[in-house]
């Protein structure tokens, strides 16, 4: 496919509306303002209408030539947006980077620098695996996560503290347990208890870890806390959730246990490169971004 037209055509064009004369966009361009006449008259003849008219002293589009510079605005950015980022690509930056988010993390950790991040970086494109339990440290054992967000630190791999999050026992408002001002792990044995599957890998059962109280006589397993929130709220059974998701989601259809000594715990999080040395720039950009901002909300 062959265009009449080129994108230097429609920059000249843009910048004479911009400028509001053919001279003054000539100084902008750095061309004569013999050249810009000609690249404009060059363009009437290939589209076969009139694009600008002499008002006074100034060029100005006619309504034609506004039309069409409104589409050919879009491609201008686009062409300038592929030059950022072929200049930020010549410079080793990713495509690309894999981050693996534990569980247990709070997702606002992640997302409000990465916000920031994509404002400066409109190259990389990223992906997020949430892992828990021995996909954690799989992604990061295995290098297949840029930067990884994990609970406890695994061996020979350095990390940051990233965080803090408080498990709660929660249960739905009309189960039977809720009626009680005070339990102890014996009446929890007794009821349903919804945990999460560890999600690593189907051909490493050896690794399948499993973490916490897990004596009740009845278990239901689920994927993820979203599963598990909703299981609870129909009363199937009580679970421990991240306070955090407890708060975010506060109605009146589950209430925290009060169970002797085992009211709530702490899970440490951590940033850490799974690939060391070998990580890239974008990806060393993000987790350097990550640690401030852990290190404000610390």
């Amino acid at each position: 496919m062959r265009l009449k037209t080129t994108l230097d055509q429609w920059l000249t064009l843009y910048e004479i509306d911009r400028a509001g004369s053919i001279q003054a966009a000539a100084v902008v361009l750095n061309k004569s303002h013999t050249t810009l006449i000609y690249a404009v008259k060059k363009l009437e003849g290939q589209l076969g209408i009139s694009l600008i008219e002499v008002q006074g002293r100034r060029a100005v589009l006619t309504e034609d030539g506004k039309s069409l510079l409104r589409r050919a605005n879009t491609l201008l950015d686009q062409a300038h947006e592929l030059e950022v980022i072929s200049e930020q690509l010549s410079k080793g930056i990713e495509s690309e980077i894999t981050i693996a988010i534990d569980h247990l993390c709070d997702q606002e950790w992640l997302y409000q620098p990465m916000a920031e991040y994509l404002a400066q970086n409109s190259t990389t494109s990223i992906q997020v695996v949430e892992t828990s339990l021995s996909k954690t440290t799989e992604m990061v054992t295995s290098e297949q996560a840029d930067i990884a967000i994990i609970n406890l630190p695994i061996t020979n791999y350095p990390a940051e503290a990233f965080g803090i999050t408080t498990m709660v026992p929660v249960v739905a408002a009309h189960h039977p347990l809720a009626q009680k001002a005070s339990l102890s792990l014996t009446d929890m044995s007794a009821t349903s208890q919804i945990v999460i599957r560890d999600l690593g890998s189907e051909t490493d059962r050896n690794s399948k870890q499993d973490v916490g109280w897990l004596k009740s006589q009845q278990r239901i397993t689920v994927d993820n806390f979203d599963h598990a929130f909703r299981a609870i709220e129909q009363g199937v059974g009580f679970c421990r959730l991240p306070e955090h998701i407890v708060k975010s989601r506060a109605n009146d259809k589950i209430v925290v246990l009060k169970i002797e000594n085992a009211e709530r715990y702490q899970v440490p999080l951590h940033l850490t490169l799974p690939k060391g040395v070998k990580t890239g720039l974008a990806a060393k950009c993000f987790y350097n971004m990550l640690q401030n901002a852990a290190s404000k909300r610390m």
